[in-house]
C-alpha cells in the first residue's frame, strides 16, 4: 500500500500600507480555522471584521493606527482596502478556485445576501439599507464604503443586500457574515484550472 502526499501552495499574504492618514500591519490565510487579532480602533469595525474571519475560515491578524481624531472614513476605508490587497495576493493566479460564491446568513429578523465573482474585475453593489446615522463610533455609511473597497482591491465582483431587518446591528452583522460564507465558497480548491473561458483572471 502507498500514498501520495501532495504538498498546497500556502495562500498566505502579508500586507502593510503606511499612509498619512492610516499605518496598517496586515497578516492573511485563507486555509485557516478563523482565528483572528484585529485591532482598527473602531470597535464595531473590529466586530465586522472579527465576524467576517470567523464564518470564512480565514486566519486575519489587523493592526491599525488611524487618524481617528479626524473621523473614522480613513481607517474603515484602509482597512478595507488592505484586506482586499492581501486577499487578492493571496489568490495569485486565482487557480483552482472555485471563483464563484454566494450565501444568505440571518440574524434574527434581519436577512443578508451576498452573491462574490472572484473574476478579476472589481464591481461592488452594496445595499445594506441602514437607517441610524452611527453604529458605535463608526459611521453607517462607512461600512457600506468597507464593502466597496474591499470589493476594489480584492478585485471581485461583489453584491452585498440586506433583504429585511429593523435593527441596524442585526442588518449589518448578517451583511458580513454573508460576505464571509460566500467568500468562503469560493475561494474553497476545486481542481488546478484557472476557472475562466480567456484562461486568466
Amino acid at each position: 500500500m502507498s500514498s501520495t502526499i501532495v504538498a498546497l501552495a500556502s495562500r498566505t499574504a502579508q500586507v502593510r500600507r503606511k499612509t498619512r492618514e492610516t499605518d496598517i500591519t496586515l497578516h492573511l490565510n485563507l486555509d485557516g480555522t478563523g482565528a483572528s487579532n484585529i485591532a482598527t480602533g473602531i470597535g464595531f469595525l473590529d466586530h465586522m471584521l472579527t465576524t467576517l474571519a470567523r464564518f470564512s475560515r480565514f486566519d486575519l491578524e489587523l493592526t491599525c493606527a488611524g487618524d481617528l481624531d479626524v473621523d473614522d472614513h480613513h481607517t474603515a476605508e484602509d482597512c478595507a482596502l488592505a484586506l482586499g490587497a492581501a486577499l487578492d495576493q493571496a489568490l495569485g493566479e486565482r487557480r483552482g478556485i472555485t471563483r464563484f460564491g454566494h450565501a444568505y446568513a440571518p440574524l434574527d429578523e434581519a436577512l443578508a445576501r451576498v452573491v462574490v465573482d472572484l473574476s478579476g474585475r472589481p464591481w461592488p453593489e452594496v445595499d445594506l439599507g441602514l437607517k441610524r446615522e452611527r453604529l458605535g463610533t463608526i459611521a453607517t455609511e462607512n461600512l457600506t464604503h468597507v464593502f466597496q473597497s474591499l470589493a476594489i482591491a480584492a478585485r471581485c465582483a461583489l453584491h452585498v443586500d440586506v433583504l429585511k431587518g429593523a435593527n441596524d446591528h442585526h442588518r449589518a452583522e448578517a451583511a458580513f457574515k454573508a460576505c464571509a460564507l460566500a467568500l468562503r465558497q469560493a475561494v474553497a480548491r476545486e481542481g488546478d484550472d484557472v476557472p475562466s473561458t480567456k484562461g486568466v483572471l
